[in-house]
């Protein structure tokens, strides 16, 4: 019986990861056909997700949210303790293959976290691992 997290992570955006990425709604297809076939105790996984440089990002799925297509992420882990475990849209884009490319989505102009990641990068600079222990 597996008793841990697992995760299928989606490639990296780094080196030759462009001959063998695949959209992040192939990979979220992908993991829902493969984890609709497990047994109740094989039941473990979260899906794919990114180790992004804000954090670990989990794909939850594609849905229709006020009119909206949508890729519904989640925050497995985060440079910032508090944005561990919350939850936020972005425009569904049938050809992203990581974080970086995608738009927040219902017309916001960045992120919820990407001002406080802005900051958290520029403390990296001064000399700080930009790893948060408690958030300012």
């Amino acid at each position: 019986m597996l008793t841990k997290r697992h995760h299928r992570f989606v490639e990296r955006d780094t080196g030759a990861s462009h001959y063998w990425n695949v959209p992040l709604d192939d990979a979220h297809r992908i993991f829902s056909e493969a984890y609709s076939g497990l047994a109740g105790t094989a039941r473990t996984v979260r899906g794919p997700s990114m180790s992004a440089s804000p954090g670990k990002v989990g794909v939850l799925g594609v849905e229709v949210v006020r009119g909206e297509k949508v890729f519904v992420l989640k925050f497995w882990q985060a440079r910032d303790p508090s944005w561990v475990g919350r939850v936020f849209f972005a425009k569904y884009d049938p050809k992203a293959t990581w974080l970086s490319e995608l738009e927040p989505a219902f017309g916001e102009e960045e992120f919820f976290y990407e001002a406080r990641y802005k900051e958290i990068i520029a403390l990296a600079k001064d000399g700080s691992s930009g790893q948060l222990l408690d958030p300012v």
